[in-house]
């Protein structure tokens, strides 16, 4: 197998785990989503998403920083549109 088919091996492999991982995290998401409703809250916390992306950032290597960092921000805009989807058709 080549450098190359390798890799891609290795890329597939770690996509599988992403993905699982980004179901149980939209599943965690939902668990917020209810106690939000519970508590009157907003989706949106921007003090939670602050605090997210600094522990992120520091997680990440200097080299990666930024794009760890964009990536938590569409992350986390994806899990508000999930969470806002997901209330408005409990609400009909």
């Amino acid at each position: 197998m080549s450098l190359i088919d390798e890799a891609r091996v290795k890329i597939n492999e770690i996509d599988k785990k992403m993905v699982e991982l980004f179901e149980e995290r939209m599943k965690a998401v939902l668990d917020v989503l209810e106690y939000k409703k519970q508590h009157n809250l907003p989706v949106f916390d921007e003090k939670r998403e602050k605090e997210l992306l600094e522990r992120v950032s520091e997680l990440a290597g200097e080299e990666l920083n930024d794009y760890c960092r964009e990536l938590y921000e569409k992350i986390m805009e994806i899990s508000r549109d999930y969470q806002q989807d997901y209330f408005n058709k409990e609400v009909r």
